[in-house]
Formats: structure tokens, sequence, C-alpha cells
């Protein structure tokens, strides 16, 4: 009786066990059919409405967002990372709003917006001109007003604050950190290796001050973007007064009674002071309520993300290649986003390539890995050697590293708003002898040439590897100035007497040759078809390696960020102000950690201004900042 029992119990326990598997195996494909809807689905050309085009931009506006591998982000408990926004998306949704009938207004929410380089605000100021051209409104609603805010409010025909918000004008330009003074009291050996005058990157780390030719030079570039900032706003909006705010913000503030929005509307920079839900209903005045929706203010509209899929780019006639260099130029295969020189070198390689007509070079780049540069430089240069015509758009940055790989160009296109030049090249070695000094540690030992055991981070370098690596640099100075001197159809001194590291506006580079023209992506695009003897119409533009980001719907969702259309969370002037300097903190933290972080000979630029608001410090900045208190005896 006692053995019928237990194999009814077996049995009993293999069918719960099955039932088990069964349910397991039954939520695994939910799952991942779950997984494989998120990642496939697009926004469907039938959710474009009559009304408003509403732009909610949650972030920043770059040349290429940055890929974020959502499982990553899952498990590294971070908070969501901020929007970023293709700039030439925004451009060509505002000219399909500017010619669709369904479109009545254009809408811009900028109550979390995080800005952008100056080269692509004035894209979308133009592209709003183009709306306003076709008798269509354009509104703009944000709790504080930066900059790059104020940019496209300028274009605006109506331009609303949120009564507790206010406005500010920061220009381009700050403060760098310099580590010198305290580098020395930790008794750490910087060996710098550079060739220019104006290559200010080292200067952090060997000095407490900025050097007189790098205030030269930074000055001269500062002063002309924000002369072509204020150029563009006081011809979009020219009863406004900017210079108060720009010459006394205490006084012009202090003559509101301290409100920030009374003294925005009073100084031109906005129009009306009002909420979101006021706001809201003076745009159903325009294009009509939202019939979905029961919320106070809610307005008939198509999102940016909608309004894109049902505008796809055309197709037809020939391909004519855009590749795009944006950010850090690294080794490896980083990116999209960042510069990898390894992903970028396959891409132009490989057989996308094969049957393109032209190739256009969109660089927003400060520079960085000299190997990397090369690597991409070389690349490009196997395509113009097939007879393909290449020309060269430059976007906010294209500086140092940046420059290297437009050597190649038969054609530069820049804007007067974009910082280059920066030909120069560096490196730098930490060596930690003099701090293990102090606490009793010190090296020895036997070199069969005076290159063993070299480079020694903790014993120091010897003198025949402080000459070999200045010759070294050099050499690859002479490397650089040659091939902008071959592109540039100059001589090598012609070049030198130009490069030694400085950076240059876009304007004064054309009057010294390093750029042929002032115009835009489209622009260098219209060259390389007529190059390619191709008509209007014949030809299309292909983005090389901008594949749609399979995880990026999933992350969206994960992170509630796939819908514009919701309203923003609203912060006041301080917490924008607080926001920026926890910005400036992560680049001051950055730097620092680019002493040890930094491989091989770099062409970077250190005084070209960032595109967009940085990040806040990550875990890596973190853990620097325990190491820096380890050191210092905290």
């Amino acid at each position: 009786m006692g053995a019928h029992r237990m194999i009814f119990a077996r049995r009993v326990w293999k069918f719960l066990v099955a039932i088990k598997d069964g349910l397991v195996l039954l939520l695994l494909l939910l799952f991942f059919g779950v997984l494989y809807a998120a990642l496939t689905m697009r926004p469907s050309p039938g959710e474009v409405h009559d009304g408003a085009l509403l732009l909610s931009l949650r972030g920043s506006v770059v040349e290429e967002p940055a890929r974020v591998d959502p499982l990553a982000f899952l498990t590294s408990g971070d908070e969501a990372p901020d929007k970023q926004y293709r700039a030439r998306d925004l451009v060509r949704a505002l000219d399909a709003a500017a010619s669709d009938a369904r479109i009545k207004a254009v809408v811009f929410d900028l109550s979390d917006f995080k800005g952008g380089g100056l080269v692509h605000m004035t894209e979308i100021g133009a592209a709003v001109d183009r709306v306003r051209a076709a008798k269509k409104p354009v509104l703009t609603y944000g709790v504080t007003y930066d900059d790059d805010a104020l940019m496209l409010a300028a274009h605006a025909s109506e331009a609303w604050i949120n009564p507790l918000g206010g406005a500010y004008i920061l220009g381009p330009g700050g403060q760098t950190q310099y580590f010198g003074a305290l580098l020395e009291k930790l008794k750490v050996t910087v060996h710098v290796f550079k060739v220019g005058t104006y290559k200010d990157f080292v200067e952090p780390y060997i000095r407490d001050a900025m050097s007189d030719p790098s205030r030269e030079a930074r000055k001269a570039v500062l002063d002309a973007l924000f002369g072509a900032w204020r150029a563009d706003v006081a011809k979009a909006r020219p009863k406004a007064d900017y210079n108060r705010a720009i010459t006394d913000p205490a006084g012009w503030i202090a003559a509101a009674g301290g409100d920030g929005a009374v003294a925005a509307q009073r100084a031109g920079l906005v129009d009306k002071i009002g909420d979101r839900t006021q706001f809201g209903e003076r745009v159903i005045q325009l294009v009509g309520k939202d019939t979905a929706s029961e919320a106070p203010g809610a307005f008939a509209h198509t999102n940016l993300k909608a309004w894109l899929a049902a505008n796809a780019p055309s197709t037809a006639g020939k391909k004519i290649g855009v590749i795009t260099i944006a950010g850090e130029i690294v080794d490896g295969k980083a990116g999209p986003g960042t510069a990898g020189g390894d992903r970028i070198a396959a891409l132009l390689d490989g057989t996308d390539t094969a049957g393109l007509a032209a190739l256009v070079v969109r660089v927003d780049s400060p520079g960085g890995s000299v190997m990397a540069s090369e690597r991409i430089r070389t690349s490009l240069a196997r395509i113009k050697a097939r007879g393909i015509p290449v020309a060269v758009s430059m976007a906010n940055v294209a500086a140092s590293g940046g420059y290297w790989v437009a050597t190649p160009g038969a054609r530069i296109f820049a804007e007067p708003g974009t910082v280059t030049g920066s030909i120069g090249i560096f490196a730098l070695v930490p060596t930690f002898e003099r701090t293990l000094a102090d606490y009793g540690v010190k090296s020895d030992g036997v070199r069969t040439t005076p290159l063993s055991g070299q480079p020694d981070l903790l014993g120091g370098l010897t003198p025949e590897v402080e000459a070999a690596g200045q010759a070294m640099i050099e050499a690859g100075y002479r490397r650089f100035i040659g091939l902008v001197a071959s592109s540039r159809g100059k001589t090598p001194a012609q070049i030198d007497a130009i490069a030694q590291g400085r950076v240059w506006d876009g304007g004064t580079a054309r009057q010294l040759g390093l750029v042929d023209q002032f115009g835009s992506l489209a622009d260098a695009l219209g060259w390389a078809a007529q190059q390619a003897k191709l008509a209007p119409g014949q030809w299309h533009a292909v983005y090389l390696g901008e594949d749609q980001n399979p995880y990026g719907s999933l992350l969206e969702k994960l992170t509630g960020g796939d819908d514009d259309s919701s309203a923003p969370s609203e912060a006041d002037v301080f917490a924008h102000l607080a926001a920026r300097r926890q910005a400036a903190l992560g680049e001051a933290l950055a730097s620092a950690s680019r002493l040890i972080g930094t491989r091989g000979a770099q062409a970077y630029c250190l005084g070209c201004p960032p595109a967009a608001v940085a990040p806040p410090p990550s875990k890596e900045l973190k853990g620097w900042l325990t190491m820096m208190n380890g050191l210092l005896g905290a």
C-alpha cells in the first residue's frame, strides 16, 4: 500500500513540475513577445492630427544622440538619461510643418530644455523663420529661459513664460579648474609632450592659472560666438533689450521688483506671462481643443515622433552618404554619440559605401585620439581615391582631431558659430615617484637598455624616454600640418603660422583658408550632388550607421519618456542654475580624470565650448573624488 502511495506522490509531483515548467515557458514567451513588440514599435503616420506640431524638448539638441544600453541602464541604478534630439530631425519637422495644411501652428515646450550648440540653435531658428514665413504662428512656453531657449524664443511669434519663471543670459565662457598646485602638493610629476603655443589642454595639469596665449585665443573665439548669438537674437527680435539683461542683470531684475518673469517681459525677451493652462488656452484659440483629453488647456497636436514618421525623407535617386563624427574621438568601437575610430572606419570601409555618388563628412567633435583620428582619415582618403567627391560639413565644433578628419575633404563648409582649428597634438604621462618617496617607497633595479621598464609610472621616466616622447609628438605635429597644408593648398610653414594649437571661430577660419565657405549640411550635400553631376530630385542622403536603435523604444517605455505630449516637470530659475553647476562640477571632475585616463597622443581642444549641458558626475567620477580624498588624507 505504501509503495502505491509513493508512486502516486511521484506522479503528482511530476505533474506539478510539468505545470510549473509550462508556466515558466509561457511567461518567457510572453516576456519576449512583449520585448519584441516594444523593440519593433514605431510611430504610426495615422497619429498625425490637425492642430499644432508640439515639440516638447526634454533634453538637449545634439548632432548624434548617444545610444544607451537598456540592460546596463537598468542594472546601474542611475536616473534615466536626459533625452537627446537630433538637430536635423527638428529642422526637417519644422520644414514639413511649414508646408502641411494639417499643421496650424508650432509649439515649443521648453520647460525641461537643456540647450544645444550655437550652430544647431541657428539652424532651428532659421527653420522657425520659414514656418512663420508660411503664415503659421510659432509659440514657446518655458519657466526658465537661458541663452539657447532665448534664441528660440526670439524667433517665435509668441514667447510665454511662467509667472514664477525668469530669464538670464550667461554668454559663452567660464572658468577652468587648474590642478598644477594640487598635483605639486601631492608631488605628482606630470610629463608633458606637446607642440603648439596655444595647445592649452595640458595647462590645467601644470599651471595654476591660464597662460596669456590661451587667454588671448579663447577670448577671441568666445567674443565671436557671443557676437553671433547677439546678432541672431537682435535680428529676430529687434525691439528686445537684450543689452540690459547682459550688462546689468541685477539692476534689470531689481527694477521689476525682483520678478524675473516681469523683467523678461518688460525687456521684450518674452511676450506673455502665464502658466501652462493659460498658455494652452491661447494655443486652443489657434488650433482647437484636444477632443481626446479633458485636461484644462489641452490643445489638438501631433508630437515629434509621429510627425517624423509621417514625413519620412525621400529615397529617390542615387545615394549621397553622410558619415557623422560626433563627440570625442576615441579608439575602439564606441558610439554613436562618441566617435569610435574603429566603428566609423568600419562604416566607411563597408559595403554601404559601394554605391555612393558622393560623401559628406559631418563633424561635431573637439577631437581626441590621434590614432583614431588617423584611422578615420585614411578610410576617408580611400573613398576619395575611388573618385567619390568628399565634402566636409562642420557643426558646432570641428577642432583638433575634428579638423584632422576633415583634411580629405575637397570642400569644407562651416558656420560663423563653428569653432575649428586647434591644430596641434600632445601627450600626458603622470608619474608618482616623489609621492611614493614620502611614504618610504623607492624604485631600483637593473636595466639592459635606457627603455627597460619604461614608461614607469611609479619610478619615473628616464631622460631618454622624455626625449623620445617629445620627438614623436613633434613628428606627429609635422604630419598634422602637412595633411592640412596638402588639403588647403598651402605650405606647411603657412599652416604652422595659423596652427600652434590655436582655436578659431568659423569666420576667421574662413579668412585664413581653413574653411572654404559658410554653409549648412544641406549646402554641403548640394555641393556634393553637383560634383556628382546630380540634379535636384536625382539624389537622396543616406546616413551611414544610423539604423534605428533597436533598444530605443524599450528604453523610452521603461523610463516613461516615450510620450512627449505629456507635460514635463517644471523647475524654477534656481533649480535650473543648480543643474548647470552640477554639470560644471561633472566637467571639472572629468578634466581631473583625463590626467590618468588619457591614453596615447591626443589632438583635443580644451577651449572648445560644449555642444550641450554636460551630464552630472558619473559613478566613475565619484570614484575619482574618493581617490583624491584618500591622497589628501581626508
